[in-house]
């Protein structure tokens, strides 16, 4: 399948890229970040890695240019405040990690700003706006809880056209912004506080910031959204088994590939959630 030239993907929107990471992300971001460089059709402005303040993480960050945000200096939480465990599993760091993307808003410089899981590359050519709209990638499927806890916080039913839990969404400050304010004004506590007290702990996948975020922006103007298919594929190798052959013919089927199977918070919590 023919891919589409750069000069009609090309975008006059300059976006910031937000990427929370841990040390365990070290191996397979600079995938990501150059993938993204390569890959993403706007004008890319700060590259900014969300990250515990760990030595190895912060050389790669001055070495490679981007900008490192201590995790702990973005909320007035930070994981340590937040209890999402059961005897057999540990979903703390990755709900905090939520939690960080949805303050995109108040450390990002461009009005849009993309997020993008620290193990996921793209390969295959990108842009997030079109036409005054905004490109949404998509998939198939998704877990019930995230609707559960969609209409808790926002006091109604999220429309699910689709599901939009693909790795990587581009965000809208004012659009975020609404979205906070609805949900502060439902509950009358700050929106992570309410995201907080909405999920139901006894679940392991309790919240989504795609889906919620995704099924807001439908709900405001689905017409102002284009989805697309994610084409996403989970591969259980290591990134630097990727070959520039073996990307060619894996983009011939889909847009993106994920290392999901070395993602996790922290050892500690890994360990008990394997």
């Amino acid at each position: 399948m023919p891919l589409p030239m750069k000069s009609q993907l090309s975008s006059s929107a300059q976006i910031d890229v937000l990427i929370p990471a841990i040390e365990k992300d070290l191996t397979t971001l600079p995938y990501v970040v150059s993938a993204v460089k390569k890959h993403v059709k706007h004008p890319i402005g700060n590259i900014l890695i969300v990250a515990p303040n760990r030595k190895r993480i912060t050389e790669l960050c001055r070495r490679k240019g981007y900008t490192f945000v201590n995790e702990n200096s973005v909320l007035p939480i930070t994981k340590k405040h937040i209890h999402y465990r059961s005897r057999t599993w540990d979903r703390s760091g990755w709900l905090f990690q939520q939690l960080l993307k949805l303050s995109g808003d108040t450390i990002c410089s461009s009005n849009y700003f993309l997020v993008i899981d620290a193990d996921t590359v793209l390969i295959r050519p990108h842009r997030f706006r079109k036409d005054g709209k905004t490109i949404v990638y998509c998939r198939s499927w998704s877990q019930p809880e995230y609707f559960n806890t969609y209409r808790r916080l926002l006091k109604r039913r999220a429309p699910k056209p689709t599901s939009f839990v693909t790795h990587y969404m581009l965000f809208e400050k004012s659009k975020l912004a609404q979205l906070k304010k609805a949900i502060e004004s439902n509950h009358r506590v700050k929106w992570y506080s309410a995201i907080l007290h909405s999920i139901d702990k006894s679940k392991q996948f309790g919240f989504s910031e795609f889906e919620t975020y995704g099924n807001f922006l439908y709900t405001q103007s689905p017409g102002g959204l284009l989805l697309k298919k994610a084409l996403n594929k989970s591969l259980p190798i290591s990134v630097r088994q990727l070959t520039p052959g073996r990307i060619s013919r894996l983009a011939g089927r889909y847009r993106s590939i994920s290392f999901h199977q070395r993602k996790g918070y922290y050892r500690k919590a890994v360990k008990r959630s394997r």
